[in-house]
């Protein structure tokens, strides 16, 4: 049995154990095909009876402990895919690769990836109990569904049948001991722009790449209320602090996940003459506010700067500020 040495030592070794064969395994939103098998199998080889419906959601019915027999079916419940994101310069397939595990501290964490403890822990806890014969517990049913993090899609799909417990516990949630009763709620707000180019004239320009990088990032929902740095809105301030020296943008992307807090933003920008090293004082200078503004949350928070090729077209300077106004009026 192979394991990692990320999670030697840690107890309830079974659930850690667990947790380490579930990151081992891709399993974006959409392509759970591979962890739905790897939980099939664990159902087969603990001899447990299993429903798998047309999305691919799987319910487990565990039995009861000797003498729980008439307790009420409680159902555990988490989801099987996970949120793929990774840091600049993190060269991962989550189509193929598995996650890097790494213990720092008193945290596991991943390298360079995210960890996929949403919802893999959940997970993993319901897989221990049911593979721990000390647990003691009445009839359980462990739900498992699919691309959750896309809009819970699987959950929605789930037929009433499927089913016998009267209560369910959420094993998608954020602290130990705590129970929720609410939930953070979501929009999708699609905005489109016409984007409007102009050529390049001259020959004295410099460009430069503009980047935000070194955030915490996290669940838009659940660790929003943390007071983490947007890497989007942080670019859109830093641009707006260079407006007055009248760059033209020719490039801006950021965030890559709906449900996640954006932890790198870019932008292209061209200047003209030496207005180059004026914003290199002015990007410094934001650089310093943001640290200090997130110190406690966003310690290695940075503005960083590469020089660029001057392109043949940028967007027109009408075009560059309504984006902007816009970036700086969203929430």
């Amino acid at each position: 049995m192979s394991t990692s040495p990320a999670i030697t030592g840690i107890e309830p070794g079974l659930l850690w154990q667990r947790f380490y064969e579930i990151s081992q395994i891709p399993r974006p939103s959409k392509k759970e095909e591979r962890i739905t098998a790897h939980f099939e199998r664990l159902f087969d080889s603990a001899g447990v009876p299993y429903k798998k419906d047309k999305v691919g959601n799987l319910v487990a019915q565990v039995p009861a402990s000797k003498g729980y027999e008439q307790a009420p079916v409680v159902i555990l419940q988490g989801h099987s895919d996970m949120v793929c994101e990774q840091n600049r310069g993190t060269n991962h397939d989550f189509d193929k690769d598995p996650i890097e595990l790494l213990r720092q501290g008193e945290w596991i964490e991943a390298n360079g990836t995210t960890l996929g403890a949403d919802n893999g822990i959940g997970v993993a806890a319901a897989l221990a109990i049911m593979g721990d014969p000390s647990a003691v517990h009445g009839p359980l049913e462990i739900l498992i569904t699919v691309d959750e993090e896309t809009g819970l899609t699987g959950a929605n799909q789930i037929s009433s049948n499927m089913l016998k417990g009267k209560y369910m516990l959420n094993l998608d949630s954020e602290e130990d001991g705590i129970f929720y009763i609410g939930c953070a709620g979501g929009v999708d707000t699609t905005g489109e722009f016409k984007i409007l180019r102009t050529p390049v004239s001259g020959s004295d320009h410099s460009a430069m790449t503009l980047r935000v990088s070194g955030l915490k990032g996290g669940h838009s929902g659940g660790d929003i209320h943390l007071d983490r740095g947007n890497a989007i809105k942080l670019l859109a301030r830093t641009l707006h602090a260079l407006a007055p020296l009248s760059p033209l943008l020719f490039g801006i992307q950021g965030g890559s996940k709906r449900n996640a807090i954006p932890r790198e933003a870019e932008a292209k920008l061209l200047f003209s003459g030496k207005q180059l090293e004026k914003a290199r004082a002015v990007i410094a200078d934001c650089e310093r506010a943001f640290k200090n503004e997130y110190r406690a949350t966003d310690p290695d928070l940075r503005l960083g700067i590469e020089a660029a090729k001057v392109p043949d077209t940028t967007y027109t300077a009408a075009f560059g500020k309504k984006l902007l106004r816009c970036l700086m009026a969203l929430p």
